[in-house]
Protein backbone atom coordinates (compact mmCIF):
# COMPACT_ATOMS: atom_id res chain seq x y z
CA UNK A 1 0.00 0.00 0.00
CA UNK A 2 1.31 3.36 -0.85
CA UNK A 3 2.05 5.77 2.04
CA UNK A 4 1.58 9.34 1.56
CA UNK A 5 4.29 11.57 3.45
CA UNK A 6 2.38 14.98 3.03
CA UNK A 7 3.78 17.88 3.79
CA UNK A 8 1.58 21.79 5.75
CA UNK A 9 3.12 24.58 5.61
CA UNK A 10 1.21 26.88 8.15
CA UNK A 11 -0.37 25.54 11.19
CA UNK A 12 -3.16 27.73 11.89
CA UNK A 13 -7.11 26.64 11.51
CA UNK A 14 -6.57 25.99 7.85
CA UNK A 15 -3.27 23.91 8.19
CA UNK A 16 -5.06 22.32 11.07
CA UNK A 17 -8.20 21.19 9.14
CA UNK A 18 -6.86 20.34 5.65
CA UNK A 19 -4.66 17.52 8.17
CA UNK A 20 -7.61 16.24 9.81
CA UNK A 21 -10.09 16.05 6.72
CA UNK A 22 -7.35 13.98 5.34
CA UNK A 23 -6.86 11.98 8.44
CA UNK A 24 -10.61 11.34 8.22
CA UNK A 25 -11.24 11.07 4.77
CA UNK A 26 -11.63 7.60 2.43
CA UNK A 27 -8.18 6.69 0.47
CA UNK A 28 -6.49 3.42 -0.66
CA UNK A 29 -3.16 4.75 0.99
CA UNK A 30 -1.51 5.29 4.61
CA UNK A 31 -0.93 8.57 5.71
CA UNK A 32 1.85 10.84 7.16
CA UNK A 33 1.32 14.26 8.07
CA UNK A 34 4.25 17.13 9.36
CA UNK A 35 2.88 20.38 9.89
CA UNK A 36 5.01 23.37 9.39
CA UNK A 37 5.19 26.99 11.34
CA UNK A 38 7.46 29.77 11.36
CA UNK A 39 6.14 30.26 14.76
CA UNK A 40 6.71 28.37 18.08
CA UNK A 41 3.01 28.23 18.95
CA UNK A 42 0.37 26.53 16.17
CA UNK A 43 -3.27 28.10 15.99
CA UNK A 44 -2.04 31.23 13.19
CA UNK A 45 -4.39 33.80 13.09
CA UNK A 46 -6.49 32.51 16.37
CA UNK A 47 -3.64 32.76 17.91
CA UNK A 48 -2.24 35.78 16.90
CA UNK A 49 -4.98 37.87 14.54
CA UNK A 50 -8.75 38.02 17.32
CA UNK A 51 -9.19 40.28 19.55
CA UNK A 52 -8.09 38.94 23.02
CA UNK A 53 -11.96 39.53 24.59
CA UNK A 54 -13.40 37.31 22.26
CA UNK A 55 -14.36 34.51 24.24
CA UNK A 56 -15.96 32.51 21.39
CA UNK A 57 -12.56 31.91 19.89
CA UNK A 58 -12.06 29.77 22.80
CA UNK A 59 -14.90 27.13 21.27
CA UNK A 60 -12.60 27.44 17.81
CA UNK A 61 -8.67 26.89 19.36
CA UNK A 62 -10.56 23.71 21.91
CA UNK A 63 -11.58 21.81 18.28
CA UNK A 64 -8.30 22.57 17.23
CA UNK A 65 -6.30 21.25 20.03
CA UNK A 66 -8.16 18.20 20.24
CA UNK A 67 -7.10 17.81 16.46
CA UNK A 68 -3.34 17.88 17.37
CA UNK A 69 -3.70 16.13 20.63
CA UNK A 70 -4.38 12.70 19.00
CA UNK A 71 -1.01 12.69 18.25
CA UNK A 72 -1.43 11.83 14.56
CA UNK A 73 0.12 14.83 12.98
CA UNK A 74 3.46 15.93 13.81
CA UNK A 75 4.11 19.51 14.28
CA UNK A 76 7.68 21.69 13.57
CA UNK A 77 7.34 24.85 14.84
CA UNK A 78 9.79 27.78 14.01
CA UNK A 79 10.45 26.70 10.97
CA UNK A 80 11.05 29.06 8.28
CA UNK A 81 9.92 27.87 5.11
CA UNK A 82 12.58 29.69 2.65
CA UNK A 83 15.42 29.44 5.15
CA UNK A 84 15.10 26.85 7.43
CA UNK A 85 13.71 24.66 5.01
CA UNK A 86 12.82 24.84 1.26
CA UNK A 87 11.00 23.74 -1.36
CA UNK A 88 13.86 21.17 -2.87
CA UNK A 89 13.99 20.33 0.91
CA UNK A 90 10.06 19.13 1.06
CA UNK A 91 10.29 17.13 -2.64
CA UNK A 92 13.43 15.66 -0.99
CA UNK A 93 11.24 14.02 1.73
CA UNK A 94 7.12 14.39 0.66
CA UNK A 95 5.20 13.52 -2.40
CA UNK A 96 3.22 16.36 -1.64
CA UNK A 97 2.73 19.63 0.11
CA UNK A 98 -0.56 21.86 1.06
CA UNK A 99 0.27 26.06 1.42
CA UNK A 100 -1.80 27.23 4.18
CA UNK A 101 -0.17 30.15 5.06
CA UNK A 102 -2.95 32.88 5.48
CA UNK A 103 -2.66 36.50 5.12
CA UNK A 104 -0.78 38.56 7.57
CA UNK A 105 -0.23 42.03 5.91
CA UNK A 106 -2.28 44.92 5.38
CA UNK A 107 -3.68 45.77 2.61
CA UNK A 108 -2.46 48.90 1.54
CA UNK A 109 -4.63 52.27 1.12
CA UNK A 110 -3.75 54.48 -1.33
CA UNK A 111 -4.30 57.92 -0.12
CA UNK A 112 -1.53 60.95 0.36
CA UNK A 113 -0.28 61.34 3.68
CA UNK A 114 -0.70 57.39 4.73
CA UNK A 115 2.85 56.61 5.43
CA UNK A 116 3.10 59.66 8.07
CA UNK A 117 4.50 59.13 11.76
CA UNK A 118 0.65 57.95 13.35
CA UNK A 119 -0.14 55.97 10.84
CA UNK A 120 -0.36 51.89 11.21
CA UNK A 121 -1.75 48.94 9.44
CA UNK A 122 -4.30 47.43 11.40
CA UNK A 123 -2.69 43.89 10.80
CA UNK A 124 0.27 45.23 12.95
CA UNK A 125 -1.26 46.53 16.09
CA UNK A 126 -3.73 43.45 16.05
CA UNK A 127 0.07 41.39 16.51
CA UNK A 128 1.47 43.34 18.78
CA UNK A 129 -2.06 43.00 21.38
CA UNK A 130 -2.01 39.27 20.68
CA UNK A 131 1.55 39.08 21.63
CA UNK A 132 2.84 38.19 18.46
CA UNK A 133 6.35 37.31 19.17
CA UNK A 134 7.68 39.18 15.77
CA UNK A 135 6.73 42.32 16.43
CA UNK A 136 8.13 45.29 19.05
CA UNK A 137 6.84 44.58 22.53
CA UNK A 138 6.06 48.50 22.91
CA UNK A 139 3.27 50.60 20.53
CA UNK A 140 3.20 54.30 20.27
CA UNK A 141 -0.02 55.45 22.56
CA UNK A 142 -0.18 58.95 22.42
CA UNK A 143 -3.13 60.11 20.79
CA UNK A 144 -5.54 61.84 22.10
CA UNK A 145 -8.07 61.57 18.86
CA UNK A 146 -7.90 58.32 16.50
CA UNK A 147 -9.71 57.25 13.11
CA UNK A 148 -10.06 54.00 12.22
CA UNK A 149 -10.43 53.06 8.40
CA UNK A 150 -12.86 50.50 7.40
CA UNK A 151 -16.10 48.80 8.16
CA UNK A 152 -15.01 45.36 8.63
CA UNK A 153 -14.51 42.76 11.69
CA UNK A 154 -11.04 43.90 12.02
CA UNK A 155 -11.68 47.48 12.07
CA UNK A 156 -14.00 47.11 15.09
CA UNK A 157 -11.71 45.16 16.77
CA UNK A 158 -9.23 47.72 16.37
CA UNK A 159 -11.50 50.28 17.34
CA UNK A 160 -12.50 48.74 20.35
CA UNK A 161 -9.24 47.57 21.66
CA UNK A 162 -8.25 51.65 21.57
CA UNK A 163 -11.48 52.57 23.03
CA UNK A 164 -11.45 49.84 25.82
CA UNK A 165 -10.03 50.65 29.42
CA UNK A 166 -7.35 48.81 30.10
CA UNK A 167 -8.89 47.20 33.26
CA UNK A 168 -11.50 45.34 31.76
CA UNK A 169 -9.14 43.42 29.79
CA UNK A 170 -7.51 41.95 32.53
CA UNK A 171 -9.76 39.03 32.60
CA UNK A 172 -8.38 37.73 28.95
CA UNK A 173 -5.29 36.24 28.10
CA UNK A 174 -4.05 40.07 27.47
CA UNK A 175 0.15 40.02 27.82
CA UNK A 176 1.52 41.84 30.31
CA UNK A 177 3.21 44.45 27.95
CA UNK A 178 0.13 44.94 26.06
CA UNK A 179 -1.65 45.86 29.24
CA UNK A 180 0.38 48.37 30.30
CA UNK A 181 0.63 50.02 27.07
CA UNK A 182 -3.09 50.39 26.78
CA UNK A 183 -3.24 51.18 30.66
CA UNK A 184 -1.17 54.32 30.04
CA UNK A 185 -2.94 55.73 26.68
CA UNK A 186 -4.04 59.15 27.09
CA UNK A 187 -7.42 58.73 23.75
CA UNK A 188 -10.75 60.04 24.22
CA UNK A 189 -12.15 59.33 20.94
CA UNK A 190 -12.28 56.59 18.18
CA UNK A 191 -13.50 57.41 14.97
CA UNK A 192 -14.13 54.53 12.57
CA UNK A 193 -14.92 55.49 8.75
CA UNK A 194 -16.63 53.65 6.20
CA UNK A 195 -17.22 54.58 2.67
CA UNK A 196 -20.54 52.94 2.48
CA UNK A 197 -24.17 53.15 4.71
CA UNK A 198 -24.95 51.44 7.50
CA UNK A 199 -26.62 48.76 5.85
CA UNK A 200 -23.92 47.93 3.53
CA UNK A 201 -21.17 47.06 6.30
CA UNK A 202 -19.06 44.01 6.06
CA UNK A 203 -19.02 43.62 10.10
CA UNK A 204 -21.02 40.83 11.50
CA UNK A 205 -23.90 41.87 14.03
CA UNK A 206 -22.23 40.14 17.23
CA UNK A 207 -18.84 41.99 16.62
CA UNK A 208 -20.82 45.04 16.04
CA UNK A 209 -22.86 44.44 19.28
CA UNK A 210 -19.88 43.84 21.44
CA UNK A 211 -18.91 47.59 20.62
CA UNK A 212 -21.44 48.85 22.88
CA UNK A 213 -20.98 46.89 25.44
CA UNK A 214 -17.76 48.83 26.57
CA UNK A 215 -18.03 50.39 30.60
CA UNK A 216 -17.48 54.06 30.32
CA UNK A 217 -17.42 54.23 26.15
CA UNK A 218 -20.26 56.09 24.71
CA UNK A 219 -21.38 55.28 21.32
CA UNK A 220 -21.82 58.44 18.76
CA UNK A 221 -23.86 58.31 15.41
CA UNK A 222 -24.73 61.05 13.05
CA UNK A 223 -28.19 61.39 11.94
CA UNK A 224 -27.14 62.26 8.52
CA UNK A 225 -26.37 58.83 7.65
CA UNK A 226 -29.52 57.17 8.23
CA UNK A 227 -31.61 58.41 5.55
CA UNK A 228 -32.44 55.18 4.22
CA UNK A 229 -32.40 55.16 0.57
CA UNK A 230 -34.23 51.98 -1.44
CA UNK A 231 -31.81 49.43 -1.47
CA UNK A 232 -31.41 49.89 2.41
CA UNK A 233 -34.53 49.62 2.98
CA UNK A 234 -34.47 46.29 1.05
CA UNK A 235 -31.66 45.23 2.56
CA UNK A 236 -33.44 45.25 6.40
CA UNK A 237 -36.64 43.82 4.71
CA UNK A 238 -34.93 40.64 3.39
CA UNK A 239 -31.54 40.46 5.07
CA UNK A 240 -31.92 38.96 8.56
CA UNK A 241 -28.17 40.21 9.61
CA UNK A 242 -28.84 43.46 8.20
CA UNK A 243 -32.38 43.51 10.24
CA UNK A 244 -30.11 43.26 13.31
CA UNK A 245 -27.48 45.77 12.58
CA UNK A 246 -30.28 47.82 12.06
CA UNK A 247 -31.98 47.54 15.63
CA UNK A 248 -28.95 47.63 17.02
CA UNK A 249 -27.59 51.15 15.50
CA UNK A 250 -31.03 52.38 16.28
CA UNK A 251 -30.78 51.41 20.17
CA UNK A 252 -27.72 53.43 20.20
CA UNK A 253 -29.05 56.50 19.01
CA UNK A 254 -32.48 56.09 20.96
CA UNK A 255 -29.62 55.99 23.92
CA UNK A 256 -27.64 58.85 22.37
CA UNK A 257 -30.80 61.19 23.11
CA UNK A 258 -31.24 60.17 27.08
CA UNK A 259 -29.85 62.62 29.50
CA UNK A 260 -27.11 60.65 31.52
CA UNK A 261 -23.33 61.08 32.49
CA UNK A 262 -21.18 61.59 29.47
CA UNK A 263 -18.45 58.77 29.28
CA UNK A 264 -14.75 59.37 29.60
CA UNK A 265 -14.30 57.85 26.17
CA UNK A 266 -16.50 57.99 22.40
CA UNK A 267 -16.69 55.72 19.59
CA UNK A 268 -18.32 57.37 16.47
CA UNK A 269 -19.35 55.66 13.32
CA UNK A 270 -19.26 57.69 10.16
CA UNK A 271 -20.38 56.58 6.98
CA UNK A 272 -20.48 57.74 3.86
CA UNK A 273 -16.88 58.47 3.81
CA UNK A 274 -14.20 57.86 1.37
CA UNK A 275 -10.93 58.26 2.53
CA UNK A 276 -8.85 61.07 0.57
CA UNK A 277 -6.04 62.29 2.51
CA UNK A 278 -4.44 61.76 5.98
CA UNK A 279 -2.89 65.14 7.01
CA UNK A 280 0.50 65.93 8.24
CA UNK A 281 2.45 68.45 10.01
CA UNK A 282 6.34 67.95 10.28
CA UNK A 283 5.94 64.51 9.17
CA UNK A 284 3.01 63.56 11.93
CA UNK A 285 -0.60 62.66 11.55
CA UNK A 286 -2.95 65.49 12.62
CA UNK A 287 -5.67 65.37 10.35
CA UNK A 288 -7.87 62.92 8.26
CA UNK A 289 -9.71 64.47 4.89
CA UNK A 290 -12.63 62.89 3.41
CA UNK A 291 -15.49 63.06 0.55
CA UNK A 292 -19.27 62.99 2.01
CA UNK A 293 -20.36 60.19 -0.49
CA UNK A 294 -24.38 59.28 -1.26
CA UNK A 295 -25.69 56.27 -2.25
CA UNK A 296 -25.88 55.67 -6.33
CA UNK A 297 -29.05 53.98 -6.56
CA UNK A 298 -27.45 51.08 -7.86
CA UNK A 299 -26.31 49.51 -4.31
CA UNK A 300 -22.98 51.38 -4.34
CA UNK A 301 -21.86 54.69 -2.92
CA UNK A 302 -20.69 58.22 -5.37
CA UNK A 303 -18.55 61.08 -4.48
CA UNK A 304 -20.77 64.48 -3.62
CA UNK A 305 -17.47 66.63 -3.59
CA UNK A 306 -17.92 67.92 -0.54
CA UNK A 307 -14.66 67.33 1.54
CA UNK A 308 -14.40 67.31 5.21
CA UNK A 309 -11.52 67.53 7.83
CA UNK A 310 -11.68 65.89 11.74
CA UNK A 311 -8.58 66.51 13.56
CA UNK A 312 -6.94 63.29 14.60
CA UNK A 313 -2.99 62.55 16.05
CA UNK A 314 -3.14 58.58 14.46
CA UNK A 315 -4.81 56.58 12.01
CA UNK A 316 -5.47 53.07 11.59
CA UNK A 317 -5.73 51.14 8.23
CA UNK A 318 -8.08 48.10 8.30
CA UNK A 319 -9.27 47.78 4.72
CA UNK A 320 -8.25 44.17 4.42
CA UNK A 321 -5.62 41.99 4.56
CA UNK A 322 -2.67 40.35 1.92
CA UNK A 323 -0.70 37.26 1.21
CA UNK A 324 2.99 37.70 0.85
CA UNK A 325 4.84 35.33 -1.02
CA UNK A 326 6.65 32.54 -0.94
CA UNK A 327 9.88 31.84 -1.94
CA UNK A 328 10.31 29.38 -5.08
CA UNK A 329 6.28 28.89 -5.19
CA UNK A 330 4.12 31.39 -7.56
CA UNK A 331 2.21 34.10 -6.51
CA UNK A 332 -0.24 36.36 -7.90
CA UNK A 333 0.55 40.37 -6.81
CA UNK A 334 -2.48 41.54 -7.52
CA UNK A 335 -4.32 39.21 -5.34
CA UNK A 336 -2.17 38.08 -2.90
CA UNK A 337 -2.89 34.87 -3.10
CA UNK A 338 -0.61 31.17 -4.62
CA UNK A 339 -2.67 31.25 -8.02
CA UNK A 340 -4.66 27.46 -7.90
CA UNK A 341 -7.81 25.70 -9.35
CA UNK A 342 -9.92 24.28 -6.64
CA UNK A 343 -6.55 24.00 -4.46
CA UNK A 344 -4.00 22.74 -7.46
CA UNK A 345 -1.32 25.34 -8.01
CA UNK A 346 -0.60 26.85 -11.06
CA UNK A 347 2.63 27.52 -12.07
CA UNK A 348 3.07 30.40 -15.47
CA UNK A 349 2.94 29.55 -18.20
CA UNK A 350 6.19 30.01 -20.23
CA UNK A 351 4.41 30.71 -23.67
CA UNK A 352 2.37 33.37 -21.64
CA UNK A 353 3.64 35.14 -19.21
CA UNK A 354 1.29 36.95 -16.54
CA UNK A 355 -1.05 33.89 -16.92
CA UNK A 356 -0.59 30.82 -14.30
CA UNK A 357 -2.39 27.71 -16.35
CA UNK A 358 -0.17 24.81 -15.84
CA UNK A 359 -0.60 22.48 -12.98
CA UNK A 360 2.01 22.41 -10.65
CA UNK A 361 2.70 18.68 -9.40
CA UNK A 362 2.87 18.19 -6.10
CA UNK A 363 2.05 21.37 -4.81
CA UNK A 364 -1.64 22.90 -3.34
CA UNK A 365 -3.15 25.65 -1.17
CA UNK A 366 -5.51 26.47 1.24
CA UNK A 367 -7.27 28.79 3.00
CA UNK A 368 -6.55 32.17 3.25
CA UNK A 369 -3.54 32.60 0.42
CA UNK A 370 -5.74 29.80 -1.57
CA UNK A 371 -9.00 32.06 -1.66
CA UNK A 372 -7.92 35.48 -0.05
CA UNK A 373 -8.78 36.80 3.12
CA UNK A 374 -12.38 36.42 2.95
CA UNK A 375 -14.84 34.13 4.76
CA UNK A 376 -14.46 32.50 8.06
CA UNK A 377 -14.42 29.24 9.78
CA UNK A 378 -16.66 27.67 8.11
CA UNK A 379 -14.96 28.62 4.50
CA UNK A 380 -11.79 27.26 5.55
CA UNK A 381 -13.43 23.95 6.06
CA UNK A 382 -14.40 23.99 2.72
CA UNK A 383 -11.52 25.36 1.53
CA UNK A 384 -9.99 22.31 3.35
CA UNK A 385 -12.41 19.71 1.93
CA UNK A 386 -12.02 20.86 -2.10
CA UNK A 387 -7.88 20.32 -1.68
CA UNK A 388 -7.74 17.53 0.05
CA UNK A 389 -10.43 15.61 -2.71
CA UNK A 390 -7.82 16.98 -5.39
CA UNK A 391 -4.71 15.67 -3.17
CA UNK A 392 -6.21 11.97 -2.81
CA UNK A 393 -7.37 12.04 -6.44
CA UNK A 394 -3.65 13.33 -7.99
CA UNK A 395 -1.67 10.70 -6.98
CA UNK A 396 -0.49 10.09 -10.48
CA UNK A 397 1.02 13.73 -9.92
CA UNK A 398 2.87 13.31 -6.61
CA UNK A 399 6.74 13.44 -6.57
CA UNK A 400 8.61 10.94 -5.78
CA UNK A 401 11.06 11.61 -2.79
CA UNK A 402 14.36 10.48 -2.02
CA UNK A 403 14.20 10.20 1.54
CA UNK A 404 10.45 9.97 2.94
CA UNK A 405 11.51 8.80 5.91
CA UNK A 406 10.01 10.36 8.94
CA UNK A 407 13.17 10.61 10.87
CA UNK A 408 14.87 12.36 7.76
CA UNK A 409 13.55 15.62 8.09
CA UNK A 410 14.52 15.63 11.46
CA UNK A 411 17.93 14.70 11.05
CA UNK A 412 17.77 17.48 8.16
CA UNK A 413 16.74 20.17 10.85
CA UNK A 414 19.02 19.15 13.68
CA UNK A 415 21.68 19.27 11.12
CA UNK A 416 21.39 22.91 10.11
CA UNK A 417 20.86 24.01 14.11
CA UNK A 418 16.81 24.79 13.57
CA UNK A 419 15.67 24.97 17.18
CA UNK A 420 12.30 23.78 16.04
CA UNK A 421 9.39 23.22 18.61
CA UNK A 422 7.12 19.76 18.22
CA UNK A 423 3.59 18.77 19.87
CA UNK A 424 5.44 17.97 23.42
CA UNK A 425 6.48 21.61 23.36
CA UNK A 426 3.52 23.44 22.58
CA UNK A 427 1.82 21.01 25.12
CA UNK A 428 4.82 22.82 27.99
CA UNK A 429 3.89 25.94 26.52
CA UNK A 430 0.16 25.86 26.90
CA UNK A 431 0.73 24.59 30.34
CA UNK A 432 3.16 27.18 31.30
CA UNK A 433 1.11 30.20 30.12
CA UNK A 434 -2.16 28.57 31.56
CA UNK A 435 -0.07 28.30 35.03
CA UNK A 436 0.99 32.01 34.48
CA UNK A 437 -2.48 33.10 34.21
CA UNK A 438 -3.91 30.78 36.74
CA UNK A 439 -1.53 33.08 39.22
CA UNK A 440 -3.30 36.54 38.52
CA UNK A 441 -6.84 34.56 38.16
CA UNK A 442 -6.68 35.02 34.35
CA UNK A 443 -7.62 32.74 31.44
CA UNK A 444 -3.36 32.84 30.67
CA UNK A 445 -0.86 35.34 30.32
CA UNK A 446 0.60 34.58 26.70
CA UNK A 447 4.37 34.64 26.82
CA UNK A 448 5.72 37.14 24.32
CA UNK A 449 9.41 36.79 23.07
CA UNK A 450 10.40 33.91 20.78
CA UNK A 451 13.40 32.84 22.68
CA UNK A 452 11.62 32.37 25.75
CA UNK A 453 8.61 30.67 24.09
CA UNK A 454 11.39 28.12 22.61
CA UNK A 455 13.30 27.51 25.71
CA UNK A 456 9.95 26.62 27.33
CA UNK A 457 8.49 24.34 24.78
CA UNK A 458 12.14 22.29 24.35
CA UNK A 459 12.57 22.49 28.56
CA UNK A 460 15.40 24.37 28.54
CA UNK A 461 14.03 26.95 30.79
Amino acid sequence: MTKLRLAIVGAGPAGIYAADILMKSERAFDVSIDLFDRLPAPYGLVRYGVAPDHPRIKGIINALREVLDRGDIRIFGGVDFGTDITIDDLREHYHAVIFTTGAIRDADLEIPGIDLDGSYGAADFVNWFDGHPDVPREWPLEAKEIAVIGNGNVALDVARMLAKHADDLLPTEIPDNVYRGLKASPVTDVHVFGRRGPMQVKFTPLELRELGEQHDVDMVLHDEDFDYDEASKNAIATNKQVMVIDRILGKWRKEAEEERTPASRRLHLHFYAKPVEVVGEDGKVVGFRYERTRPDGQGGVEGTGEIRELPIQAIYRAVGYFGSPLQGIPFDEHRGVIPNIEGRVQQEDESSPGQFNEQLPGVYASGWIKRGPVGLIGATKSDAMETVQHLIRDQAHWWTPAHPEEQAVVDLLDSRGVRYTDLAGWQRLDAHEIALGAEQERARVKVVPRDEMVEISRGEA
